[in-house]
C-alpha cells in the first residue's frame, strides 16, 4: 500500500529503544565507528595504552582496553544513558570544547544495537566493577586501572544493517584504519590492533617532553615513520608556520611521492582527524605548481586554533568542522604548505649531508614575509679556472626568444629577466672559492651535455641529471612572479562594464568584499538587487572573459579566499610566458653556462619542478651506480 493511502496514525512519542537506534544509525556506520568512538573516550581519559582486540572485524566483538583513570563505580550506569558525559557541562564549554568527545551518545547508541558490557577501575577503588548494558547488573572483577568496553555481535537486533556490512577482511581494514588516525595525532600513547588472536598492527608509544618543541617534533616523525613508512618521512618536508590564530605543523610530501588516490593526506583541527573541504583545498592548491596531472599529494597537517574559533558540533560523527573564518584557516595552511615545498630540495640534502670536514649550511625556513636567504655556498665563486664568468646573462642573448604574443596581448611589458644571476664577488668569496671542492655545491659541478637536452653533473653523493629546459623554465618563471608580486595588481577599466544577472549569494558576495575586490585589480559594482557590472579587471586578464572571471572570483571568495582563482590566472599565463622564454632543447651550453643554470637552480623556489609539476632533477647515488656495474658483489 502507497504511504499516501493508508490511514493517518495518531501523533505519539517514540520508544526510548527506538530513539536510540535511529540515533545509532548516524554514530554506529560500521565496526570502525565503534572503534572510533571508544578510542576517543580512551583518550578523553588520559590513557597511554590502548589495545583494541577483534573477532570477524569487529562484528562478533570489539574491546577497547585502556589505562585511563577509569569510571568510578557509581557513574557507570549513567554512562551508557543518552546524552550522559562529563566532558561538558555548560553552553560555554560546548562552544570551546577540548575533548575528542562530548556529545554523550556513543554508549547508548551502541548499546542499542549490540551486547555491550564495561569493567573499569579507577585509583581509589578496591577491586574493578563490571556492568551489564542489557540487564544494567553491576558486579565486581578484577582489572588494573583503566576500563575495558566490550561490544559483542553489533546489529544483532537490527539485521537489515548487518546485512550491508561488508567482508570481514574489509571491515578489519576500516577498524584498523580508524585506529591509525588517532595514532598520528597522538605520538605519546601506545596502540596494540588485534584480530582473531593475532597481532595485527602495533605502535609503541614515543614519549616526550610536551614543552620542548623539539622532543615532540622528533617523536611525532618517528610516529609518522613507524605509521606510514620511512619512505613517507624521506619524501616530505617538515611544515611549521604561525599566523593570527592559527598555527599548523605537520609533514607535506614532495611532489615525487604524490600518488594516484588521495589515500594518505591526513588533517587534524586540534587533534581531531577532520575531512574539511577548506583544509583540503587549501592544502591541495599549494601543490597546483609543482604537481603533474592529476596526481593526489600526501601529507599529514596539524591545524592548531582556538577552540571558540572552530565549532566541532556540526555532525554527529564529529569528523567534519565549522570555522569562523574559513579564509584565516585556508590560507595559514596553503602559505604553510608553499613554503615548506619552496625550499629546494637540493639544499635540504646539502644540509643533511655535508661534505667531510665542512659544517652544514645553515638553512633560514622563512616565514610567508620574507625573502629567500642566500644559501652558503652561492657566496663561492666557481673555483676552477676557465669556470669563472663575469656576465653569463651576455651569453644568453642570442637564445631568449622575443616576447610572446599572449604577452603583448595581456598588455604588459616585462624587463628582459636575466636567467642565471650570478653572486656578487669580493675578497672574501675569492678566497672562498680558493678552497672550495665541486661537492660543496648540491647540484655538483657540470661536466657534460646529453643529447642536447640533459645536464650532467657531479656532486658529494654521485651523479646529478638535469633536464635543462624544465629547470629554466621553471627559473623564468620564479623570477616573473616575483616581478609580479613587487607590484599591486594593476586593472584595466573597461570602455563597456559588463553586466550579468546575479545571485543573491553573489551579490551580497561583491557588496561586502568590495575591498578585497579592488586589491585584486577587480571593480564589481551592483546595478540592482540581481544584476551586477564588472566595470574593470586585471591587466594581465583583461583579454579574458570579464563575466566568467568575475563569478569564478566571487564563487571563491564566497567559500574561501577570492586571489585563489585570480593568482591560479595570473600564474597560468607566467607559466605559459616562462616556457616560451626558458632555453629550448638542443642548444648547445658551455660548462659556464651549465654551472651557472645549476647554481641557480639552487636557490630557486620549488626548482625541483618545472611549471607542469615534472621534476628538474635526478640523483643517482654512487650506491645505485655500482650496483648498475655490479661491483662489490
Amino acid at each position: 500500500m502507497h504511504p499516501a493511502t493508508q490511514p493517518p496514525r495518531a501523533i505519539r512519542e517514540l520508544p526510548d529503544e527506538l530513539i536510540s537506534q535511529i540515533a545509532a544509525g548516524e554514530v554506529v556506520e560500521r565496526p570502525a565507528s565503534v572503534v572510533r568512538e571508544l578510542v576517543d573516550n580512551a583518550l578523553d581519559a588520559g590513557a597511554t595504552q590502548i589495545t583494541v582486540r577483534l573477532l570477524a572485524g569487529g562484528v562478533r566483538l570489539i574491546s577497547v582496553e585502556d589505562n585511563g583513570v577509569g569510571i568510578p563505580a557509581t557513574e557507570l550506569p549513567v554512562a551508557l544513558k543518552r546524552h550522559a558525559t562529563s566532558k561538558i557541562t555548560s553552553l560555554s564549554e560546548l562552544e570551546s570544547v577540548g575533548t575528542m568527545g562530548f556529545r554523550g551518545e556513543a554508549l547508548a547508541a551502541i548499546q542499542s544495537v549490540s551486547e555491550l558490557s564495561v569493567l573499569s577501575r579507577t585509583a581509589t577503588q578496591d577491586s574493578a566493577m563490571l556492568l551489564d548494558g542489557r540487564s544494567g547488573e553491576l558486579q565486581p572483577a578484577a582489572r588494573a586501572q583503566g576500563t575495558t568496553v566490550e561490544v559483542k555481535e553489533l546489529f544483532y537486533s537490527t539485521p537489515a544493517r548487518r546485512k550491508f556490512l561488508k567482508t570481514d577482511n574489509t571491515e578489519l581494514a576500516h577498524c584498523v584504519e580508524a585506529v591509525r588516525r588517532h595514532a598520528l595525532t597522538r605520538p605519546e600513547v601506545g596502540f596494540a590492533i588485534w584480530h582473531e588472536g593475532k597481532l595485527v598492527e602495533q605502535w609503541r608509544a614515543q614519549p616526550s617532553d610536551a614543552s620542548d618543541a623539539a622532543q615532540a617534533q622528533a617523536a611525532l616523525d618517528r610516529r609518522l615513520a613507524d605509521v606510514l613508512g620511512d619512505d613517507f618521512l624521506r619524501d616530505s618536508v617538515a611544515v611549521h608556520y604561525q599566523s593570527g590564530h592559527v598555527t599548523v605543523v605537520g609533514r607535506a610530501g614532495i611532489p615525487d611521492a604524490a600518488r594516484s588516490r588521495a589515500d594518505q593526506q591526513f588533517s587534524y583541527v586540534n587533534g581531531r582527524f577532520v575531512r574539511d573541504k577548506v583544509v583540503t583545498h587549501a592544502a591541495r592548491s599549494a601543490y597546483e605548481d609543482v604537481l603533474h596531472g592529476h596526481r593526489q599529494p600526501v601529507y599529514a597537517l596539524y591545524v592548531e586554533i582556538d577552540p571558540t574559533r572552530v565549532d566541532v558540533n556540526v555532525h554527529p560523527t564529529k569528523i567534519e568542522v565549522r570555522f569562523r573564518d574559513g579564509r584565516e584557516v585556508h590560507q595559514a595552511v596553503r602559505h604553510a604548505v608553499e613554503n615548506a615545498l619552496a625550499i629546494p630540495r637540493a639544499a635540504l640534502l646539502a644540509a643533511a649531508h655535508p661534505s667531510p670536514g665542512e659544517d652544514a649550511p645553515t638553512l633560514n625556513l622563512r616565514p610567508a614575509a620574507t625573502t629567500w636567504p642566500q644559501a652558503q655556498w652561492q657566496q663561492a665563486a666557481m673555483p676552477l679556472t676557465g669556470n669563472r664568468v663575469d656576465d653569463v646573462s651576455a651569453l644568453w642573448q642570442s637564445a631568449t626568444p622575443r616576447p610572446s604574443v599572449m604577452a603583448q596581448e595581456a598588455s604588459t611589458t616585462f624587463a628582459p629577466t636575466t636567467p642565471f644571476a650570478q653572486p656578487a664577488h669580493s675578497a672574501h668569496t675569492s678566497a672562498q672559492a680558493d678552497h672550495a671542492t665541486p661537492t660543496t655545491w648540491p647540484l655538483g659541478k657540470a661536466l657534460a651535455q646529453l643529447q642536447g637536452v640533459y645536464i650532467l653533473a657531479e656532486n658529494a653523493q654521485g651523479l646529478v641529471l638535469v633536464d635543462m629546459h624544465a629547470a629554466h623554465e621553471r627559473i623564468v618563471y620564479e623570477q616573473l612572479k616575483t616581478q609580479i608580486d613587487a607590484q599591486r595588481i594593476a586593472s584595466q577599466p573597461l570602455l563597456i562594464p559588463a553586466t550579468f544577472p546575479a545571485t543573491a549569494q553573489e551579490v551580497a558576495t561583491a557588496e561586502a568584499c568590495a575591498e578585497a575586490l579592488n586589491e585584486l585589480g577587480l571593480e564589481i559594482s551592483t546595478l540592482s538587487s540581481k544584476t551586477l557590472a564588472v566595470r574593470a579587471v586585471p591587466n594581465t586578464l583583461a583579454q579574458g572573459d570579464a563575466v566568467a572571471l568575475a563569478r569564478s572570483v566571487l564563487a571563491e571568495l564566497a567559500q574561501h579566499d577570492a586571489s585563489t582563482m585570480v593568482q591560479r590566472a595570473r600564474n597560468e599565463l607566467l607559466a605559459t610566458m616562462a616556457c616560451h622564454g626558458a632555453v629550448r632543447a638542443n642548444r648547445k651550453l658551455t660548462l659556464d653556462e651549465m654551472n651557472a643554470l645549476l647554481r641557480q637552480m639552487e636557490v630557486t623556489e620549488r626548482s625541483d619542478q618545472c611549471n607542469h609539476g615534472r621534476p628538474t632533477w635526478r640523483q643517482l647515488s654512487m650506491r645505485e651506480l655500482d650496483a648498475l656495474f655490479l661491483r662489490g658483489r
